[in-house]
């Protein structure tokens, strides 16, 4: 993954956009920081595509994740955490 300036991007556009037609990720940053990615189009190929319907794109909410340097979003769930709640769950005083 390539990382450039506002400027250089502003500067270089096209040499930026063949890198990107190549299949290349081009991380911009203003100050520093990341501000956006290019990536390439998702029909370059020529294939056709369709958008997704609906629900959530869970490898790239973890490819995010790792790219800011989380591991491990969740690092932990019980194996009963949506089991019923015993039946005086509610009609227990609190402690």
């Amino acid at each position: 993954m390539k990382t450039v300036s506002l400027q250089e991007a502003t500067r270089d556009l096209d040499a930026l956009a063949r890198a990107v037609e190549q299949g290349e990720v081009v991380t911009v940053t203003r100050d520093g920081k990341p501000v956006l990615d290019l990536v390439p189009h998702a029909g370059a190929g020529g294939e056709e595509t369709k958008p997704k319907k609906g629900g959530i794109d869970w490898e790239a909410m973890q490819a995010h994740l790792r790219s800011i340097g989380v591991e491990n979003a969740v690092p932990y769930i019980a194996d009963d955490f949506d089991d019923p709640l015993p039946e005086d769950f509610l009609l227990r005083p609190l402690p």
